[in-house]
């Protein structure tokens, strides 16, 4: 059922903890589990319980050892942190329910983020439930690849995102010129918004040709991605260029603006530029995000379309971060726990190589080295207001496409649509997950 997000409060006492004393691999450490530290507590109390769909007290206590440890790993206590983590190892699963899933990726995260503090202390070295080695493995370019192309298989995420971003595109172009479209599009990925809308213009007449930019930071990527699009073009009869843009790996030294002044723009053409989960990624710099989005402006693109995580995971405060994210990738979880049967492989690649190195940037990634930085609805459109930019109202065909992607696709009841501020935003259970919005 598609209705809108609501709140609902459920309070947790530290009572709740397990406070045995035994010490085998089934029982916390009694170290770990005194009350928590005011912070903590506050934090409990105050957000709504969503680390499991289930509120077995199992599930609650695994999120306040998840959360403990966090304070541990914080306040350097690192063999007491050490000793709850193997206990959360011992106890989690990949293969698990939902909240045991969960636990499992956070744990993982957290032991790394220990091995790096125990390094940087010159402590020494103490073996952990998870290797490095292990942990680095979801950072292939394959795996990373495919599990991209299975989040897009088996949620409704990325295709709202490109589907609500290609509706507003085709209505700017409808308002202007639309004998020669560019879009500018910032990590194509593997192009997969795209041959929707390439089969909505060639079913205009005449159609207009198209020109895609497309940046990434794997020229072969991008070059295979150019020229699967060319083929789809090919045979819809379209006229069509790909223009590889090459992005520096090493986003901390390189500047936005050369390889934005590298952009062709022609007079003839309509311009739209996509964001679609890009924009966080510059928030580690302030002033280059304000740049970027000053020389966008400059170019007077038609439209921009924004597409991003409505979660709060740029904090400079760990254990807020920590939290936060907790809480967010548990919905995320329990949405892929109602919708995919326990046997899906794509499910465990999703939620392990896609959403597991998210979580292990957010958690173990300080300073300039981390790069998953979202921030929610709000801070994006006063930044885009600050910039000149005004938002514009997605139509309500577009809203009518989007009920009807969850409809036909995702017919669980637990998916939520709403309109806000004149964007879209969809989420599970009452809890928004992601923001579409355009602006001009």
């Amino acid at each position: 059922m598609l209705g809108s997000f609501g709140s609902s409060s459920s309070s947790r006492s530290h009572d709740e903890q397990d406070t045995t004393n035994n010490h085998n691999n089934n029982d916390p450490p009694s170290s770990v589990v005194a009350p928590l530290p005011p912070f903590q507590f506050h934090q409990i109390q105050r957000r709504r319980t969503v680390f499991a769909s289930s509120s077995s007290p199992p599930a609650i206590q695994m999120r306040q050892f998840l959360i403990s440890c966090a304070e541990l790993i914080s306040r350097s206590d690192f063999s007491a942190a050490h000793r709850l983590i193997s206990f959360l190892a011992s106890n989690t699963s990949p293969f698990g329910d939902s909240s045991e899933r969960l636990a499992h990726q956070f744990t993982r995260a957290l032991s790394l983020r220990l091995h790096q503090s125990i390094s940087a202390s010159a402590s020494a070295a103490t073996p952990l439930p998870f290797p490095e080695a292990q942990i680095a493995s979801v950072e292939q370019p394959g795996l990373v690849q495919s599990s991209y192309l299975s989040l897009n298989q088996i949620t409704p995420f990325i295709r709202f995102t490109h589907l609500t971003a290609n509706q507003a595109i085709l209505e700017a172009i409808d308002d202007g010129q639309r004998n020669a479209v560019h879009i500018l599009d910032f990590d194509v990925m593997h192009g997969v918004q795209w041959p929707p809308l390439m089969q909505a213009l060639a079913d205009r007449y005449p159609p207009p040709t198209l020109r895609i930019t497309g940046t990434g930071n794997d020229l072969d990527i991008l070059r295979r991605t150019g020229d699967r699009l060319a083929k789809f073009a090919h045979s819809l009869g379209l006229r069509f260029q790909f223009h590889p843009l090459l992005l520096s790996n090493n986003e901390d030294d390189e500047d936005v603006d050369p390889p934005l002044s590298s952009v062709v723009l022609l007079p003839d053409e309509t311009l739209a530029v996509n964001c679609v989960l890009y924009l966080h990624r510059l928030l580690k710099n302030r002033e280059k995000l304000n740049r970027f989005l000053h020389r966008i402006k400059s170019m007077r693109p038609r439209v921009v379309t924004v597409a991003e995580r409505e979660a709060s995971h740029n904090s400079s405060c760990f254990l807020q971060r920590f939290v936060e994210a907790l809480d967010h990738y548990a919905v995320v979880f329990d949405s892929l726990e109602a919708t995919l049967p326990p046997s899906s492989r794509e499910r465990v690649a999703v939620e392990q190589v896609w959403f597991g190195r998210e979580i292990v940037d957010i958690v173990a990634a300080e300073g300039e080295k981390r790069k998953e930085r979202h921030e929610k609805f709000r801070t994006w459109e006063m930044l885009l207001r600050s910039t000149g930019f005004s938002n514009i109202g997605l139509s309500p065909f577009a809203l009518s496409q989007a009920k009807l992607l969850l409809r036909l696709h995702y017919p669980s009841e637990g998916y939520q649509l709403r309109v806000i501020a004149d964007s879209f935003f969809l989420g599970w259970q009452n809890h928004p997950l992601f923001s579409v919005s355009s602006w001009h």
